[in-house]
């Protein structure tokens, strides 16, 4: 089917810039971004991923994880695994 409906939208200018590296780095343009992103909402009947406010534990986590705090490193997955008890 040829392309023929224009989609616009406004966006941040340095979340354009940072979001189409991304792309670029997985070989994208943002026509075809956008393509997969409406296909999977047509498939999904929905958006594809879930949307949520993140409660005060997440966040808490999120500061922490961002300052180093809490943090588990493990060598490789053999550790993780023998860490988490599995």
């Amino acid at each position: 089917m040829p392309k023929s409906a224009m989609v616009r939208a406004r966006v941040e200018p340095r979340l354009k810039v940072r979001a189409e590296r991304v792309l670029d780095r997985l070989g994208l343009t943002p026509t075809e971004a956008i393509t997969v992103f409406y296909r999977q909402i047509e498939l999904r009947n929905g958006l594809p991923f879930d949307v949520v406010i993140p409660n005060a534990t997440t966040l808490k986590t999120f500061r922490d994880t961002d300052a180093g705090r809490d943090l588990v490193v493990c060598k490789d997955a053999e550790d993780m695994f023998r860490k988490l008890g599995i």
